[in-house]
């Protein structure tokens, strides 16, 4: 009998003692309890972000929102953002001097807006007869666009971040036809950035309208003409039911980088995994943009000629020769305004000069093999 209550007292001594090591060591645990002190004690950052782009427009408004969505999930919902659309907040070319004096943290546009406050910022959105999508990730990323991006916006405040690409554009909606460069005498055309002051040497007029205006100018015939993206924004807006002729290719933006720009002070303020996962998502955005342009301009393109009957045409070859020697003239008398647009363009044309090269004999090269559909 006594052996038998020696035996029972030591194995309830054994199992509290396991208990209560096992509980010490629990408690000890200092990952642990950090976590679930911020877990506890963490108030999420709450910033606001303005875009250029109407409300949840398809591709570029909803991009917009996909970038928000991203951070806050990445982020555990440490960072919380409330998008805001053209007009909404700020009007949509007011976005970069809203982020730039603290009205918002973030921006979403595209900064071929921007050539008021920077020569140089242009380079970072589209180029005529510039870089693709591909390329101008290439550049950015390992060739040292970004680093000459984030000088450029450094003095306004603002850190830039590619967050969207829309691949090659259409060359736009037109109510007259394009035979020549004559046809172009006296084209009053949306038009931004570098295209429109390449349409102007041709002897267009370019116009300058935030994309919610371009419907009613164009049906108005306020404009003769208009530029956005391509099949999946244009059909969204309803340009079909304003215009005549559908041209292709855009030449004038070859592969359109959207931004988001973060006010310096803000970003700065983040911790550093914060920092890391904005820079991230951004990335994330960027890539989501371009493939979904691809798949749904496939979509929309279809329903453009299936359904609504839309006169898709291409610019004649003489047109477009015209172009680009007029856009050789316009990139090289802006790069020579300043020494900063100089080092952008310098930088820009020799990334272009050895990427096609390879471009020649990689993708060009397959897609003539593979032939028209």
């Amino acid at each position: 009998m006594k052996r038998r209550h020696f035996l029972r007292r030591l194995g309830s001594g054994v199992l509290v003692a396991g208990s209560t090591i096992a509980a010490g060591c629990k408690q000890e645990n200092p990952a642990e309890q950090n976590t679930a002190a911020a877990t506890a004690k963490f108030e999420p950052v709450k910033w606001k972000m303005v875009t250029t782009w109407p409300k949840n427009f398809p591709g570029l408004g909803t991009g917009a929102n996909f970038l928000a969505e991203r951070i806050m999930q990445m982020s555990g919902g440490r960072i919380q953002i409330k998008v805001y659309g053209a007009k909404e907040l700020v009007p949509a070319f007011e976005v970069f001097s809203a982020v730039s004096q603290g009205t918002a943290e973030l921006g979403h546009g595209s900064a071929y807006y921007w050539k008021g406050k920077s020569e140089a910022a242009q380079f970072f959105s589209a180029v005529p007869f510039g870089l693709t999508a591909d390329e101008m990730n290439a550049w950015l990323y390992h060739g040292g666009g970004m680093e000459l991006w984030q000088e450029t916006y450094q003095p306004f405040g603002l850190v830039p971040m590619a967050a969207g690409n829309t691949g090659v554009q259409m060359a736009g909606w037109f109510n007259r036809e394009i035979n020549s460069v004559e046809d172009l005498q006296g084209l009053k055309m949306r038009i931004p950035g570098l295209g429109g002051e390449v349409l102007s040497r041709a002897g267009g007029t370019p116009v300058s309208l935030p994309g919610g205006e371009l419907f009613t100018s164009l049906q108005s015939g306020a404009i003769d003409a208009t530029e956005w993206v391509g099949p999946y924004n244009d059909l969204a807006f309803g340009f079909y039911k304003a215009a005549k002729y559908y041209y292709y290719p855009g030449w004038h933006e070859p592969g359109t980088t959207l931004e988001c720009m973060v006010n310096k002070a803000a970003f700065d303020g983040l911790p550093d995994d914060l920092q890391a996962i904005v820079l991230s998502a951004a990335r994330v955005a960027n890539q989501d943009m371009l493939t979904e342009y691809i798949a749904r301009n496939n979509q929309a393109l279809r329903t453009l000629v299936d359904e609504h009957h839309v006169e898709v045409r291409k610019l004649p070859d003489s047109v477009l020769d015209r172009l680009r020697e007029l856009s050789d003239q316009v990139v090289t008398e802006i790069a020579a305004k300043d020494a900063l647009s100089q080092r952008v363009h310098a930088s820009f044309q020799a990334f272009r000069d050895q990427v096609v090269q390879w471009s020649d004999i990689s993708a060009r090269a397959y897609l003539n093999a593979r032939g028209a559909a």
